[in-house]
C-alpha cells in the first residue's frame, strides 16, 4: 500500500529558520461561526452580539468574536506546525489587527524565526510568527507561538540553535484600535456591568465565579470547527492514559467568557502578551477563571482606553496560581496575559 500522497506532518528536523509556510484550506466563516461559537462557549459580550450596541460603537455592524479569528487561524497552522507537537509552550507578540466580519474569508502563513534541539535529542522547539489575513490579502491577526515538536530520527543532526528575543508586553502605542470605535455613548445598561477602566485597580483579583463543566463531546465538536487536526485532541490511541487532550485554545474561550462576570465591558481582544498552558485538561474537569488587573492605558480614540489582564483558568480556587517552588499548581490550567478595549 503506497504511502506517498499521504502526510504525517512535519518533525523538528525538517524545520529551517526562515521558512515561509502557506497554510492549507482558507475558510469562509459567516453568522452560523457566530452561533457555534456562543454554543459552546457562555459568551455574553454585548459588543459581538448585537449589531445595534457595536453601531453605537462607532462600528458598521458586530463583527465575530476576536478568538474565532485566533481559532480559525490556529487550526490552519496545526497540520503543518503542531501536528507532531508533544506541547504547545508559549505565546507572544499577538495582535488582533482588524475586525473580522460576518464572510470574510480567512488564511494563514507562518515564519520560522527560532528553533532549538532538547538536550534529550529526542525533541526540539519550534518558533513561529503566524499572520492571518482576510480576502483583501489584510492581517486580521498575528502572533508569535513555540511548540515542542518530535524528531523523526534521533540521530538526525541537529540545527544551530536559534531562539528569539520576544517582548514580554505589547506596548499600548503598538495597540491598533478598530476604524471609528468610539465608546463616549457606551451602554452600560446592555452591556451588563456599570464598570469603567478607572473603576479597576492595577493589582486586583477578580473571581469570576461561575464554572463550566467540560464534556467530551462539546471539545471534539470545537476541535473539528475550528480544523485543528493536532493528534492528541481526537485521538485517544496517542495518550497511555487512553484520554484526548482539550484543546488548549477551548480553555481560553471558556475563560474569556467567564471573565464576562466582573469584566463585561472589557469588550475587545487587542493584544496577547504572553500565555501558557500550564497543565493538561480533560473532559469532566470543571473550570473556573480568575483575572489580575496588571495595567491600564488611555488611548487615542474617543472613550476608549486599554486595560491588562492575566486571565487564570483553573480547577482550584481564585488567586492561587504558583506553589513555594514557583511553579504552576497543579489545578491551573491557564496563564494568560492580554490587553483588551473598555470604556475609561
Amino acid at each position: 500500500m503506497s504511502g506517498k500522497k499521504t502526510n504525517a506532518g512535519r518533525f523538528f528536523e525538517d524545520y529551517r529558520l526562515g521558512d515561509v509556510i502557506i497554510h492549507a484550506s482558507p475558510r469562509t466563516v459567516k453568522m452560523g461561526e457566530r452561533a457555534l461559537y456562543h454554543a459552546l462557549y457562555p459568551a455574553r459580550h454585548a459588543l459581538y452580539s448585537s449589531d445595534i450596541f457595536a453601531q453605537d460603537c462607532g462600528l458598521p455592524f458586530s463583527p465575530l468574536d476576536d478568538l474565532v479569528a485566533f481559532h480559525v487561524v490556529f487550526g490552519k497552522t496545526v497540520p503543518d506546525v503542531s501536528l507532531n507537537a508533544v506541547a504547545n509552550l508559549g505565546y507572544a507578540e499577538g495582535r488582533w489587527l482588524c475586525p473580522v466580519w460576518p464572510g470574510d474569508t480567512l488564511r494563514a502563513q507562518s515564519t520560522v524565526i527560532g528553533v532549538k534541539e532538547n538536550s534529550n535529542g529526542q525533541s526540539g522547539v519550534v518558533y513561529v510568527r503566524t499572520v492571518g489575513l482576510n480576502q483583501h490579502d489584510e492581517a486580521v491577526l498575528e502572533y508569535v507561538r513555540w511548540v515542542m515538536v518530535k524528531k523523526r530520527d534521533f540521530g538526525a543532526a541537529a540545527s544551530v540553535a536559534v531562539v528569539p528575543a520576544l517582548a514580554k508586553v505589547v506596548e499600548p502605542s503598538a495597540l491598533v484600535i478598530p476604524q471609528g470605535l468610539d465608546f463616549s455613548r457606551y451602554n452600560f445598561a446592555l452591556a451588563g456591568e456599570p464598570h469603567r477602566m478607572r473603576d479597576y485597580a492595577v493589582g486586583e483579583v477578580i473571581d469570576h465565579v461561575d464554572g463550566v463543566t467540560i464534556e467530551e463531546a462539546e471539545h471534539m465538536l470545537a476541535t473539528r470547527l475550528w480544523q485543528n487536526t493536532a493528534k492528541v485532541h481526537f485521538d485517544a490511541t496517542q495518550r497511555a492514559d487512553g484520554k484526548r487532550l482539550i484543546y488548549g485554545g477551548h480553555v481560553i474561550s471558556l475563560a474569556r467568557a467567564l471573565s464576562f462576570n466582573g469584566l463585561a465591558n472589557a469588550q475587545m481582544l487587542a493584544a496577547l502578551n504572553a500565555g501558557a498552558h500550564a497543565n493538561p485538561c480533560f473532559a469532566d474537569d470543571t473550570v473556573r477563571a480568575w483575572s489580575e488587573v496588571l495595567e491600564m492605558a488611555e488611548l487615542d480614540a474617543p472613550g476608549v482606553g486599554a486595560i491588562r489582564l492575566r486571565l487564570v483558568a483553573t480547577r482550584g480556587a481564585a488567586g492561587d496560581l504558583r506553589g513555594a517552588d514557583g511553579k504552576y499548581l497543579p489545578e491551573v490550567l491557564l496563564d494568560l496575559d492580554y490587553w483588551a478595549f473598555i470604556p475609561v
